[in-house]
């Protein structure tokens, strides 16, 4: 049963001042993500896709460099685009977050709707299914695109309520030929069950 990880990047360098999809992986989160290497989970992946933003890539390259495959980029596997606001204070941010879950089909202080950033991720996916779903897969990209690709994974509406944990460094397994979703999110870096959505 071919199976499709989603790894969302985990904790990075935030900087008000450089453009948000440029922000690298802290200390912690190349932490968490050499921490991930060690679960047995990862050792059946036998390829690597990820979004083009500076985090996604570092954390997918931690993932190649172990497994020994080279990382495919997709650009359009980008976070949600937030541009129109640029960087925002934590609190600003969940709310605006909230919003943003809250009115899928609309675009709230500019951002990309939810809806669209659904359509691009899923699409994204099964382009990359579409060529190979005989080996497990990892998809390495973001929290906000992961949660809606879970949603709709999972047939469900979109809402907030299937985010992610806080902080990031989290996964959850699809499996392909099934059409199914086998768990909700996980952290990368310990075996501890922590949220099934």
């Amino acid at each position: 049963m071919p199976i499709a990880y989603y790894i969302t990047h985990p904790q990075v360098r935030i900087d008000a001042n450089v453009p948000v999809p440029e922000w690298g992986l802290s200390d912690i989160g190349r932490a968490r993500t050499s921490a991930m290497l060690d679960q047995p989970w990862v050792r059946s992946i036998r390829r690597i896709v990820s979004s083009g933003e500076r985090k996604a890539v570092e954390t997918a390259e931690i993932l190649g460099r172990h497994l020994r495959l080279e990382v495919e980029v997709r650009e359009r596997m980008h976070e949600n685009d937030r541009s129109a606001t640029g960087f925002l204070p934590p609190a600003e941010f969940e709310a605006v977050a909230d919003q943003f879950f809250a009115h899928p089909y609309s675009s709230i202080r500019g951002w990309e709707r939810a809806i669209d950033a659904q359509h691009r991720i899923l699409s994204e996916v099964d382009t990359v299914l579409g060529t190979d779903d005989a080996a497990d897969v990892a998809f390495v990209g973001h929290g906000g695109v992961g949660t809606l690709l879970l949603l709709s994974l999972g047939g469900r509406e979109i809402s907030r309520e299937a985010d992610q944990p806080a902080g990031g460094g989290n996964y959850f397994a699809y499996d392909i030929r099934a059409r199914r979703v086998v768990h909700g999110w996980r952290p990368i870096d310990r075996l501890a069950q922590h949220r099934d959505d």
